[in-house]
């Protein structure tokens, strides 16, 4: 059967090798094939040391690929240029990591606005969205607090704020719930849920917990640098 969905990533023959051409030569990815639709939540799943990290951060645009061809959203990445692949990161794509990331001594809609800063956005309508996403992720009372006065569900609340700034085609997720203990886990995964079951978002979510990419639509599991399995979770397909 036809997929009439949107294509929204494509990888293929995805190779990534570090300390080339020396004696510790080490292939990482050794072949990756990856289609991810619009409107998708997927798990990428693995043990640490499977590659999932160094496909995530291909799949950002973090990092080039050795080998294969990579299309987002229609570009073609391995062919564009570093001031080419800082804009993308900074408009298709929204991260949110364990640690967070938030900037220290700035307050949570400070931290949010950031990326609309970089992306030209007047300081109005930054401060419009800001304060919108701080209420959709439960946060607009704490406007003003700087990350130390936050709890670490607080500040991953306003880290999924700042990734969704400038309404990015994907939110890449790398182990968000890592540092958390499980009830506040369970709060960010709900936003999760919420961003695409309410937003439309795409999302990609890297874990190497089994329990949480069971939630997702589609489950990636990656073994020694190849994907070694495809399935449906019990988040079914999205449409």
């Amino acid at each position: 059967m036809e997929d009439n969905r949107k294509q929204i990533i494509n990888m293929r023959g995805i190779v990534k090798r570090f300390y080339i051409g020396t004696p510790n030569e080490l292939t990482v990815l050794k072949g990756i094939d990856l289609d991810v639709y619009e409107g998708e939540f997927v798990a990428v799943v693995g043990a640490s040391g499977s590659g999932k990290s160094t496909l995530m951060n291909i799949i950002g645009s973090l990092d080039r690929p050795t080998e294969g061809e990579y299309i987002l959203d229609g570009i073609d990445i391995t062919k564009a240029k570093d001031a080419e692949l800082s804009g993308i990161r900074n408009r298709k794509i929204g991260f949110v990591f364990q640690t967070y990331n938030l900037i220290a001594k700035t307050n949570a809609i400070k931290n949010i606005e950031v990326p609309m800063l970089y992306a030209g956005t007047g300081i109005k309508e930054r401060n419009r969205r800001a304060m919108e996403l701080l209420k959709l992720v439960g946060m607009e009372d704490r406007v003003h607090h700087l990350p130390e006065e936050l709890s670490g569900g607080q500040k991953q609340r306003v880290a999924i704020a700042r990734a969704m700034a400038n309404d990015p085609a994907i939110i890449l997720a790398d182990e968000p719930t890592g540092a958390l203990d499980s009830s506040t886990g369970r709060m960010v995964m709900d936003i999760f849920h919420k961003l695409h079951e309410e937003r439309g978002k795409t999302i990609i979510l890297i874990t190497h917990s089994p329990e949480l990419a069971e939630e997702c639509g589609r489950i990636v599991t990656i073994k020694d640098g190849e994907i070694i399995g495809v399935r449906e979770g019990r988040g079914g397909v999205a449409v």
